[in-house]
């Protein structure tokens, strides 16, 4: 089984290999085109190559970096309340049908509010662009983790219920023992979907006046107040941070269920 595991593992990391290097070349070879076959005068900033745009990234990680750290940790804030938020109201709705009934539907509803069309009211109503790209990650973040916690919750065998009342286990051992362990990989589920997009959300936010962040740096320097290659920079930068946020939470997960991953 062990084998089976690493051989997956190895074969998941070699995919990853083989798709960066299709979308390098395909990126190189778009830029070859427009700028040597088109003959494209506005090449450079329409499709640079990217070796260009790491090279770059590197050149001005100053700049880049010190605006990712800004929209790196309102969306870390942001999630962890959504997170949190999302997981105790799951807990709610799988102790009481009622309240499933009562809260759910509205929770699906929530979800059809376009965030770029909320955005600009909470900004208005907090009046500060920074608890604004928090309540946005936070927003985004929470549905995903109490559908699927809930959906943990709702998994676990009635039989296996049974069994422990009938050993006179109370309502908190249940869930202690039972009911949480078997909610832990949907809950980490719903984290590895929310990660990512609260990253997003917290880039778009920025993007909406913010005198910082990532958001702010691809505003900008469309706009020519910097270098173009600013923007290519930065949009390359905020891809790698989805892509790695939702690498942070599988190896969060690893460590505290490993057994989803042969691990004891």
């Amino acid at each position: 089984m062990m084998n089976t595991i690493r051989a997956g593992r190895l074969r998941g990391r070699i995919i990853v290999i083989v798709w960066l290097c299709v979308i390098f070349l395909a990126w190189q070879e778009t830029s070859f085109v427009l700028a040597d076959v088109v003959k494209d005068k506005m090449a450079s900033k329409t499709l640079p190559y990217m070796h260009l745009v790491v090279l770059n990234l590197f050149s001005r990680g100053a700049l880049i970096f010190s605006h990712a750290g800004q929209t790196l940790s309102r969306a870390l804030i942001g999630f962890i309340f959504g997170a949190g938020s999302g997981f105790l109201l799951a807990l709610v709705m799988s102790l009481a049908v009622v309240a499933e009934r009562m809260i759910f539907p509205y929770l699906l509803i929530s979800q059809m509010i376009p965030i770029l069309g909320l955005a600009p009211v909470l900004t208005g109503i907090i009046g500060d662009i920074g608890q604004t790209r928090i309540f946005i990650a936070a927003f985004i973040t929470f549905f995903p983790v109490a559908a699927n916690t809930l959906t943990g919750f709702k998994s676990v065998d009635p039989e296996k219920i049974t069994l422990m009342y009938s050993l006179a286990a109370g309502k908190g051992t249940i869930y202690r023992k039972l009911m949480i362990p078997a909610a832990l990989p949907f809950l980490f589920s719903g984290m590895k979907i929310a990660a990512p997009m609260a990253v997003t959300a917290a880039i778009l936010v920025d993007t909406l006046g913010g005198a910082s962040g990532l958001g702010y740096l691809i505003t900008y320097s469309l706009y020519g107040g910097i270098p173009i290659m600013v923007f290519w920079s930065t949009v390359l930068l905020s891809a790698a941070l989805g892509i790695l946020s939702c690498q942070a939470i599988v190896m969060i997960e690893k460590i505290c269920i490993p057994y989803k991953y042969g691990g004891r």
